[in-house]
């Protein structure tokens, strides 16, 4: 990391004085190419450097010593004094500017006074510029370095943000199975082995396949499928469970796990054991994206019956904003006590 950081610095500093160097050169350059005299362009060469030689100096005084040491510490009256006193140093001659006295029987009119202090406003200008542009890109890069790092913490939080919610859907997840497994168990066991060998596939897919930030949605269906089967297991002969998946592209990549938590929020919110349920959930793609539609009849939950708290479906929510911001669309609706989730990501 320190080599990589060394490198950058030294390009940095090349770049700069092959900038200042072409300011100088290209200029004798031009002179030499249109006079065609070696003699006028050295001297060209030796005043273009006696007046840019102050602010060269300043410049980079300014980049690597004033600004890191004072001006990025907010020291501003000192960074001011420290330019000022280095600017009298590299010019000492300015401090006398005027109080010479004219040589005897020489007469210098007052507009070529004039002149001398208009070379020297301009000059001081120049200065002055020189110091500007070298505190301007030390804060451009200054502020691109931060954007830089609020960017990797920002990808570093959401990254943890995104493991923390799906380590959440697991658990959750295979709670509500076991519990359905278990009163299985007492009524037909062949069919609670057979549940379990089930589950079993599920965990695999869950702990193995979901570590990566996107899966195949072939993958993502045979899990929705699977599971689905396993939440029937609490339904009984009233509840009708259809699904329809129109998957025109398996390789399609998408979010793991990513409509669990509103299947099982059907199941949870749709079955009633005394009066007729139905839950109607399907999947599917076209050149648009992907779009999720689960229609279920609703049963309210007493007051007192406040497992779960909603935290699957907040965490739905979140992921879709963490990993598909801007791209997708979620409308709810209860209408004739029937509750529909419609959800559709533009890939």
């Amino acid at each position: 990391m320190k080599a990589n950081i060394r490198r950058k610095d030294i390009g940095l500093l090349m770049m700069q004085v092959g900038v200042w160097a072409a300011i100088i050169l290209i200029p004798t350059l031009v002179t030499l190419i249109t006079t065609r005299n070696t003699s006028a362009s050295r001297t060209f060469l030796w005043m273009l450097w006696f007046n840019l030689q102050s602010p060269v100096l300043l410049y980079f005084i300014n980049f690597y010593i004033f600004w890191p040491l004072l001006a990025a510490k907010r020291r501003y009256v000192l960074f001011v004094v420290a330019n000022i006193l280095a600017f009298l140093v590299l010019n000492p001659g300015l401090l006398y500017m005027g109080h010479h006295p004219s040589p005897p029987n020489v007469h210098i009119p007052d507009n070529a006074w004039l002149g001398m202090y208009s070379h020297f406003f301009v000059y001081f200008l120049l200065n002055l510029a020189s110091i500007s542009a070298a505190i301007v890109l030390r804060h451009f890069l200054r502020t691109r370095q931060i954007r830089q790092q609020l960017e990797e913490e920002r990808h570093k939080n959401t990254e943890a943000e995104l493991a923390w919610l799906k380590n959440q859907i697991n658990p959750h997840f295979l709670f509500n199975t076991l519990n359905n497994i278990s009163s299985l168990t007492q009524i037909d066991p062949d069919a609670a082995q057979d549940a379990i060998a089930q589950l079993s596939d599920l965990l695999r897919y869950a702990i193995y396949k979901t570590n990566q930030p996107m899966v195949p949605i072939s993958g993502e269906v045979d899990f929705m499928r699977n599971y689905i089967s396993l939440m029937q297991l609490r339904c009984n002969e009233k509840t009708t469970v259809s699904t329809q998946f129109n998957i025109t592209n398996p390789h399609l990549e998408i979010a793991p796990l990513i409509f669990i938590s509103l299947i099982e929020n059907a199941f949870k919110h749709g079955v009633s054991s005394n009066r007729p349920s139905t839950i109607d959930i399907s999947l599917s793609q076209d050149e648009t994206g992907i779009t999720f539609h689960c229609a279920n009849t609703n049963f309210p939950k007493s007051d007192e019956d406040r497992s779960g708290k909603g935290i699957g479906l907040e965490n739905t929510r979140r992921r879709l904003d963490l990993l598909y911001n801007g791209r997708y669309e979620w409308q709810q609706q209860l209408d004739n006590d029937i509750y529909t989730t419609h959800i559709h990501i533009r890939t």
